[in-house]
């Protein structure tokens, strides 16, 4: 392993901003800003229930994972057509190209839109085609993963994946995401099952609000590769075993779990416990334009309030690309581009 050399916590903040880092928990809908949001609704011909975007913007403020939900699939209605989901995924790429992500593992939830009688390709295209175009433009790798409601049935998240399979060869995985309490992971075991066979990579959000025997389900039930969140799993010995010893990657997201009241005060986060554990923890922004702020603010905040050092910055990224489903080449890549960052942050000011 590369040892970090020593920086200040002055240029702390300057090399969390430069340093390369993949993101592996963003929801492209969370994704939506008030500006992006009104001006679909103008195009498409709506009306929204709020006056303008700083009322909507004022709006945004949650006491749960569920108050925030109700808001999240308001703003998702201003989606049609296969443009609205492309120029949704090409802002994100964009904003997340300027905070040095060189690779993204972008979440979608094709039951808000297919509900609403958004044709599946419509969603699927428009997003995958986001990507293709911010690889030449930006530099920028993306890959897509559908995410089934968990409070939804699971003869839906079949009928979900019925209507997606001409399309797989545009997705590298599936998720699992919305409401946790209530719906634990062992309710999608067949479908999991059905995508496992499929070929698809398994990912699930647990332990976020839920308590840690949602995560042993996850890894036991649904054979999950990846857990998002997972930060209740300090609440169980053995699992914070089982997940260190089995390199299971934790994608975290401070500021939502600030935002939806998991941690109200951002310095009593646990991400510095589950590195010190020696679990592939990693930052993510979660639904950025609903949690006030993007990857890099993730991570200058939660540093910031925590006194996370530049060797913890080194091991969150470097466990972004190791965890990724990108291939071995790349990730050999990025990672020799961490390093050099650095080396390089030794010798200049950021």
């Amino acid at each position: 392993m590369f040892k970090v050399p020593p920086i200040s916590a002055e240029r702390l903040p300057g090399l969390l901003r430069s340093m390369p880092k993949a993101e592996l928990h963003i929801h492209i809908e969370g994704s939506l800003e008030p500006e992006l949001i009104f001006a679909l609704a103008q195009r498409n011909e709506l009306t929204l229930p709020y006056a303008s975007v700083e009322a909507l913007r004022s709006a945004y403020a949650f006491s749960n994972l569920q108050s925030f939900l109700d808001i999240y699939y308001a703003g998702a209605s201003v989606l049609l057509h296969e443009q609205d989901f492309y120029d949704m995924a090409r802002a994100y790429l964009g904003r997340a190209a300027r905070d040095n992500v060189l690779h993204a593992e972008i979440f979608f939830d094709p039951q808000t839109h297919t509900a609403r009688g958004v044709a599946m390709d419509t969603v699927i295209n428009g997003l995958h085609r986001a990507c293709e175009d911010a690889r030449t433009e930006l530099g920028i790798s993306a890959t897509l993963i559908l995410c089934f409601l968990r409070h939804l049935s699971e003869e839906s998240a079949f009928e979900t994946l019925e209507q997606a399979q001409p399309l797989l060869d545009k997705i590298v995985g599936v998720g699992l995401d919305s409401s946790e309490l209530g719906h634990p992971p062992e309710k999608f075991a067949r479908i999991f099952a059905r995508c496992r066979e499929l070929g698809l990579r398994l990912v699930a959000h647990a332990g976020e609000e839920g308590p840690p025997a949602y995560i042993w389900s996850a890894l036991d039930v649904l054979k999950v590769e990846r857990i998002d969140h997972g930060v209740q799993a300090v609440h169980d010995a053995a699992l914070m075993q089982r997940l260190a010893q089995d390199r299971i990657a934790l994608t975290v997201c401070p500021l939502s779990n600030q935002k939806l009241c998991v941690f109200p005060n951002l310095a009593d986060h646990n991400l510095g416990k589950l590195l010190d554990a020696g679990l592939a923890a990693t930052v993510n922004s979660d639904d950025p334009a609903y949690f006030g702020g993007y990857i890099n603010e993730n991570f200058t905040q939660v540093f910031a309030a925590t006194g996370l050092t530049a060797k913890h910055a080194y091991q969150l990224a470097f466990n972004s690309f190791e965890a990724s489903f990108a291939g071995n080449a790349d990730k050999r890549v990025w990672e020799h581009k961490l390093k050099e960052t650095f080396e390089r942050c030794v010798e200049h000011d950021y």
